[in-house]
């Protein structure tokens, strides 16, 4: 698999787990930042870009439309950066755009709440209870772009190939796990179940 998609939930280290994948394969990582960059460059429209984001520009709602050309667009940026392969894509719903591509490998970090916030709290400087605010924002605005760009559920397993939880987890071993399912061929299984097996 010379593609791999990291969805993320604030502080799951979703975004570390994907700088280390990338420099242990030398893959380049790209993310929502760069990726907007060239959905900008490639016309997308700024307004809808910055209310996605919660930039909240000018205080304006962008249109359907604006709304529609930005994913449009950010979806031929990602197919884009995966016809090059070597790369590992965190972000702007990569599981989803990219769900029919045979080299890619999907993945999702996450962790449990308490861990987040003791996260977030530590790394901001701030109080657990705004850290658990920010998750919170955080978590809607990431379910509502799929729901509203794809009409699909953030928290669908059938999305990843793979789900690591880095509550105990070392940010080192989620990589690991990651880099070396990237390195496995992909092949459907078949098995026989006999009557009263467990599946």
């Amino acid at each position: 698999m010379d593609v791999i998609t990291i969805s993320r939930q604030l502080g799951s280290l979703g975004f570390q787990v994907g700088q280390a994948v990338a420099a242990k394969l030398n893959y380049r990582l790209v993310w929502r930042d760069l990726i907007n960059q060239a959905a900008i460059r490639s016309g997308a429209p700024e307004i809808a870009l910055a209310m996605i984001d919660e930039l909240n520009l000018l205080g304006l709602t962008p249109s359907s439309d604006q709304f529609n050309a930005y994913f449009r667009v950010v979806g031929q940026v990602i197919h884009e950066l995966a016809a090059a392969g070597g790369i590992v894509i965190v972000g702007r719903a990569g599981q989803v755009v990219l769900r029919d591509e045979p080299r890619a490998l999907h993945v999702r970090v996450i962790a449990s709440l308490d861990v987040r916030i003791q996260r977030i709290a530590s790394y901001r400087g701030i109080s657990p209870e705004a850290a658990r605010a920010q998750i919170e924002a955080s978590d809607r605005t990431r379910k509502g772009y799929l729901r509203r760009a794809y009409r699909t559920n953030w928290e669908d397993n059938s999305l990843y190939d793979l789900i690591l939880n880095t509550s105990r987890m070392s940010l080192t071993t989620a990589a690991e796990i990651i880099s070396h399912a990237a390195m496995q061929p992909f092949v459907k299984e078949t098995i026989s179940i006999q009557a009263g097996e467990e599946d």
